[in-house]
């Protein structure tokens, strides 16, 4: 059997109490005492549960972060940025698939109240209220990545959704497009979807082009959509020569979509994305796409939630294009 901390402290002729302050440096003993306890401890191979460490110093050195799809680049980009600050500080991520409906978020919010995690990232959600109203009963840090809340004060970090696509479209329009085309995400998204859609809508507004409903389609930001967007846009507007997609998942379904229907990209279709994924780099031909600063976002995130040279402030981070191989410039 794994050895408790009573058979540390029987082993060693003290207190729990006394081995408890030693595993968490406490003070309260001799060093002779210190020595004789960390002996026992490595003769015996004891390792302390991080969550009885936690009814002492009060941290479990643990922290959650809910997403709504595991299986997308930029989760995993998001992940690894995470991962890796919480590493280095010695903190566990207690990981949790919200589905891309939200509908286990209240029950990993209860899960992680259970667990006693120090702190939670969420990221790529709206927050419902009940959302909301669970987070507050929890009374513990949250920060949100890629999303913000109206209601509750906590600190979030993402990229400006509306400059930054608006940004794309401007870029598409420089090139000498005017007949341009958007696989949006879902017009009930008002984290990223619609800011996204006015962004889209506003450059080619200021550069007096027409905006019409028939040039977006409305998908998820995953690939599939991305393909039934294509189509749809092919089949209502045929005339478009350029298409923004507002994730880089739907702007590779945009590119197999074309690819089946004998279009080049770029000379007859230019396709610009949105994340900067490892997607956008392995695309045929290699995608220009909107950079998202996700890795930093994700060290950020831990450092904010736990108040490691970080303030306790909202943060827009920086965007800025990525040219590759799917934009041309027309003659």
């Amino acid at each position: 059997m794994r050895p408790t901390i009573n058979d540390v402290a029987k082993q060693a002729g003290v207190s729990i109490a006394t081995v408890s302050r030693i595993i968490n440096g406490q003070t309260g003993y001799t060093a002779e005492t210190r020595k004789k306890v960390v002996n026992v401890i490595q003769e015996m191979g004891y390792i302390p549960n991080a969550i009885a460490r936690g009814l002492v110093n009060k941290r479990t050195k643990t922290i959650g972060v809910l997403l709504p799809s595991l299986s997308s680049r930029l989760s995993a980009a998001l992940l690894k940025g995470i991962e890796s600050s919480a590493h280095q500080l010695d903190y566990s991520v207690i990981i949790c698939d919200t589905e891309s409906d939200g509908k286990r978020t209240v029950e990993y919010l209860d899960v992680l109240s259970e667990k006693q995690v120090d702190g939670i990232i969420i990221t790529s959600e709206w927050l419902k209220d009940v959302y909301e109203e669970a987070i507050e009963a929890m009374k513990i840090p949250v920060v949100l990545v890629l999303t913000s809340s109206l209601h509750l004060q906590v600190p979030y970090i993402k990229v400006d959704d509306y400059q930054a696509s608006y940004q794309a479209t401007k870029y598409l329009i420089e090139k000498g497009h005017k007949k341009i085309g958007m696989i949006s995400g879902t017009k009930k998204d008002k984290l990223a979807g619609l800011p996204r859609i006015e962004g889209y809508k506003q450059a080619l507004s200021d550069n007096r082009l027409s905006v019409s409903e028939d040039h977006i389609a409305y998908g998820d930001f995953a690939y599939k959509s991305g393909v039934r967007c294509m189509e749809e846009l092919l089949e209502r507007s045929p005339d478009i020569t350029a298409v923004f997609a507002a994730s880089d998942e739907m702007a590779v379904g945009a590119l197999s979509c074309a690819y089946k229907r004998g279009i080049n990209v770029p000379a007859d279709l230019s396709i610009i994305g949105y994340d900067d994924t490892q997607d956008a780099e392995m695309a045929i031909p290699p995608l220009t796409t909107v950079h998202q600063p996700i890795y930093e976002m994700g060290e950020m995130a831990v450092k904010k939630l736990l108040n490691i040279k970080e303030s306790a402030e909202s943060v827009i981070m920086p965007h800025y294009i990525i040219e590759r191989d799917s934009v041309r410039k027309m003659d």
